[in-house]
C-alpha cells in the first residue's frame, strides 16, 4: 500500500529534486505542507523534518474525476520526504491502493499510468 524509497541526500536537497523531477515528468506541485513548521506554529513541538508534496498531472485527474467525483477525496498525489533512521525516505500511498478503493475498475489503467510516473519521479529525486 504505501511505497518507500531511501536516498542518502538530506531532505532539503532531496526536496529540491523532487520539484525538478516532478515539472521533468509533466505533473505539478500544488502545495508543500512543512509539517514541523506547522506544528510549531500551533504549539506542537515536533523536531522531525516531513515535508509533504501534493502534486498532480491536471489530465490524468480529469479523466478520474469525470468518472467518479468521489475520487476527489483522494485527491491530489501525495509524495512525504521524512527522516528516519538516520536516512532520508520519500513515501507514497501507491494510487493504484487508493483507487481500487472507489470500485472503479475501468479506471485502473489511469492509476497505474499515474502510478508508474510517481515512482519515476521518486526514484529521480532519491538518486
Amino acid at each position: 500500500m504505501i511505497l518507500k524509497l531511501s536516498s542518502a541526500k538530506t531532505v532539503p536537497e532531496t526536496a529540491t529534486a523532487l520539484h525538478a523531477a516532478v515539472a521533468a515528468n509533466h505533473f505539478g506541485v500544488m502545495h508543500v505542507h512543512n509539517l514541523k513548521e506547522t506544528m510549531a506554529k500551533k504549539g506542537v513541538d515536533f523536531t522531525r523534518e516531513c515535508l509533504v508534496f501534493e502534486v498532480c498531472q491536471p489530465q490524468q485527474a480529469k479523466k478520474v474525476l469525470d468518472e467518479n467525483m468521489s475520487v476527489s477525496t483522494a485527491l491530489p498525489c501525495r509524495i512525504s520526504i521524512y527522516e528516519e533512521g538516520g536516512k532520508t525516505v520519500l513515501a507514497t500511498l501507491k494510487p493504484t491502493v487508493l483507487l481500487a478503493m472507489f470500485n472503479v475498475p475501468q479506471l485502473e489503467p489511469v492509476a497505474k499510468e499515474v502510478e508508474t510516473t510517481i515512482v519515476k519521479i521518486m526514484t529521480e529525486a532519491a538518486g
